[in-house]
């Protein structure tokens, strides 16, 4: 596992996001923000590296803008 400060940083700016999107997601009953959220503050724990946290923290909220658009 790879602890320099940039994974460290990269873990908590996509932690912090995934806490706003579940906290949203469980107050607004939207099913879609709430597993994202979810996923987001779990998924930088096992992951090596500030781009590759980066990089699935961006498909994620891609993923979370298709499946709003599609009416989720």
């Amino acid at each position: 596992m790879d602890f320099d400060g940039g994974t460290i940083i990269a873990g908590i700016v996509v932690s912090g996001v995934g806490y706003v999107l579940w906290r949203y997601g469980r107050k607004m009953s939207r099913p879609p923000h709430l597993v994202v959220g979810i996923c987001m503050l779990i998924y930088p724990y096992f992951v090596p590296g500030a781009l590759l946290t980066s990089c699935i923290g961006a498909g994620l909220l891609l993923a979370l803008w298709a499946a709003v658009k599609l009416g989720y």
